[in-house]
């Protein structure tokens, strides 16, 4: 879709992070058991206020865009010297980039005034087109132990990268960033997934309110 941001911006700001070893090693930090634990993000939305004015455009919000290494339902975490693993043993129910979109279109829904919202790929009418970049998603670690194992309490940091854009015509209409951060309780799978739950509900509710600001797209010219 032309509003789409290109791949190649996500690039700049992670050509730091480089997965550790060949295809990337998982660290022993989630559920020991032989099988995998799904792991469901629960962003909390606040619902509607009573009288909220609905605005008078359509939106559709299409698939997130994200680097290979987080365009997964593998749970992301950066260690101290700035390299990417995998919580091991640990998945989300779909790719990230689908569960993003879907927090997305809920927190649409959650505002009351978007009469009309869905995901791209349902192809009904819209007015409004939002693109958004996956930047960032996940647990970053400070500290190591001596085995090299990250250690200490993560802080989850949750990026998201918006362009909001005219169904018809493709013009790229305004941008916003949205970052947001959530400690987590103590170093573990579970209570990392909460903290990105935390914090991917404050960047959707920080879209939401940006995007509520816009007013309908100027008819097209006969």
């Amino acid at each position: 879709m032309a509003n789409r941001i290109d791949r190649r911006g996500v690039l700049t700001g992670a050509s730091a992070l480089m997965l550790s070893g060949c295809g990337g090693n998982v660290l022993g930090l989630g559920p020991t058991d032989a099988n995998n634990t799904i792991y469901v993000l629960q962003p909390t939305l606040p619902p509607a206020p009573q009288g909220a004015t609905p605005v008078d455009w359509a939106l559709e919000v299409d698939i997130p865009n994200a680097l290979d290494s987080i365009d997964s339902r593998r749970i992301v975490l950066i260690k101290a010297d700035g390299t990417m693993d995998y919580y091991a043993n640990a998945e989300f129910p779909d790719r990230l980039p689908v569960l993003v979109q879907t927090a997305l279109v809920a927190g649409f829904e959650s505002s009351g005034r978007v009469a009309s919202v869905a995901r791209t790929q349902d192809a009904l009418h819209s007015d409004y087109e939002l693109g958004v970049d996956v930047r960032d998603f996940a647990a970053h670690y400070d500290t190591a132990d001596k085995d090299g194992r990250p250690g200490g309490v993560p802080k989850v940091t949750v990026s998201l990268v918006c362009q909001m854009a005219t169904t018809h015509g493709r013009k790229i209409v305004a941008n916003f960033s949205a970052t947001q951060s959530a400690e987590a309780s103590e170093n573990s799978t579970g209570a990392v997934v909460k903290a990105m739950s935390t914090a991917l509900g404050a960047a959707v509710q920080q879209i939401v309110s940006w995007a509520l600001t816009m007013t309908a797209p100027a008819p097209d010219a006969p």
